[in-house]
């Protein structure tokens, strides 16, 4: 108690050095605690980029492909699915509600997604979020409405009641538009952080009114072309269709459905499992991953060696200190004791501090993380895994501060004394 006592004192005696120290590990800590959150945050927001959907079907390929491109929006469909099939699966006994999904076309680098009114009634994200329009409405019975994602309504500056002009393709530069269909933005859908921010939708009529005209993949031309008002008229029933996504009665259920779309005969499809497909493409991102917590370490790592070399620079300073302390009956072992305990206690204010900076940060960028990127911070306790890190930034501290309590070990009371003679 009295090395404490004293080892809090010659640090407050030198106060400023100390406050450096300690506020060079706080940013290290903050760091590292900062990342490990941000890290597993990003994990369990990418795993419910989708949430509450059991099952996504689209032409056989793969599971990773598939995902990415009807959540995502990345890549295409190696096939598309007949209407028919959807249909048929839709009104299947234990299938709850489906949502159909079809891409292809696209604005200004931003994909066009084409689906019903039961996308905006049972798509979900994040922990069971449903979406919301932040302004207007969703589409209704005219095919050329328009309801844009967050970050497409702010990057282009639209809002409703303004028109635009849908590309053929997903070229970000299209040579062939749709500039005889124009479309009007009705609706403008909340920030979710997920691909939904980066996607207009339309209705399947809608998209299947940009190409009624077309054939073999060219437009009609002359007197042979619909304009959009005779469009209106026509009975739209889409074809094909890109994917689907299944909402079923009974969790139960799942691996049984999954097993009758896989085994369809009318066409081959291939049903997956959300959850498992984004794991499996969160496990490729692995590395990225590592490679950002072994930065943060390293951080860490620089903030205690700063913490050491502050102790071993003040050492030559103290050796009168520390002499004067022999001489009035100190072993050597205390002078030891007292210098390892100031690179503890250094090292406990600065995790101390550390943790209160992180949860300022928190305080702060919570709101603005969740808007922007959909990723939410928890203004909770450190987690058994954190506070293991703390421990062991701790623990670290001790063999550190060994080293100069070893070289203030080895100086001797004459020489201490000396250095006034």
């Amino acid at each position: 108690m009295h090395l404490l006592r004293l080892a809090l004192a010659s640090l407050a005696n030198r106060r400023f050095t100390a406050l450096l120290t300690v506020f060079a590990i706080a940013l290290s800590v903050c760091l590292l605690l900062a990342v490990e959150r941000v890290r597993t945050e990003a994990r369990a927001s990418f795993a419910s980029t989708l949430s509450g959907t059991d099952l996504i079907v689209g032409a056989r390929s793969g599971p990773v492909n598939l995902l990415l491109y009807s959540v995502f929006r990345i890549g295409n469909a190696t096939n598309n699915i007949r209407w028919e099939s959807f249909q048929h699966f839709a009104d299947y006994p234990r299938v709850k509600w489906a949502i159909p999904l079809s891409l292809g076309d696209s604005h200004r680098g931003y994909r066009v997604l084409g689906t019903t009114p039961a996308y905006f009634e049972h798509y979900r994200y994040g922990r069971q979020q449903p979406l919301a329009l932040s302004e207007g409405r969703a589409f209704a019975a005219d095919p050329f409405e328009v309801v844009l994602g967050a970050e497409v309504a702010e990057a282009l500056h639209y809002k409703p009641g303004d028109e635009l002009v849908l590309a053929h393709g997903v070229a970000r530069i299209s040579l062939t538009r749709h500039e005889d269909k124009p479309f009007r933005v009705v609706g403008i859908l909340g920030r979710t952080g997920t691909p939904v921010d980066r996607t207009l939708h339309i209705s399947l009529a809608g998209m299947e009114a940009l190409h009624v005209d077309w054939r073999g993949g060219v437009p009609a031309r002359g007197g042979a072309r619909i304009d959009a008002e005779q469009a209106r008229r026509m009975a739209l029933q889409p074809k094909a269709i890109t994917a689907f996504l299944l909402g079923l009665d009974s969790k139960i259920a799942t691996f049984a459905v999954q097993r009758e779309i896989n085994d369809y005969l009318g066409e081959p499809l291939l049903a997956i499992l959300p959850g498992v497909a984004l794991q499996e493409l969160w496990s490729l991102m692995g590395t990225a991953e590592q490679a950002l917590f072994v930065v943060s370490l390293c951080v860490v790592l620089t903030g205690l060696i700063g913490m050491l070399t502050a102790i071993l620079a003040s050492l030559n300073e103290r050796r009168r200190e520390m002499a004067i302390l022999r001489s009035l009956g100190a072993r050597p072992w205390h002078i030891a004791g007292l210098l390892m305990l100031e690179a503890f206690a250094l090292a406990l204010a600065g995790v101390l501090l550390g943790l209160a900076l992180l949860y300022l940060g928190i305080l702060a960028a919570q709101g603005p993380l969740q808007a922007a990127y959909g990723l939410y911070l928890p203004f909770a306790a450190p987690s058994a895994y954190e506070w293991l890190l703390l421990g062991a930034i701790l623990l670290a501290a001790l063999p550190l501060g060994g080293v100069p309590a070893w070289r203030a070990y080895r100086q001797s009371l004459a020489d201490g004394l000396s250095i006034r003679l």
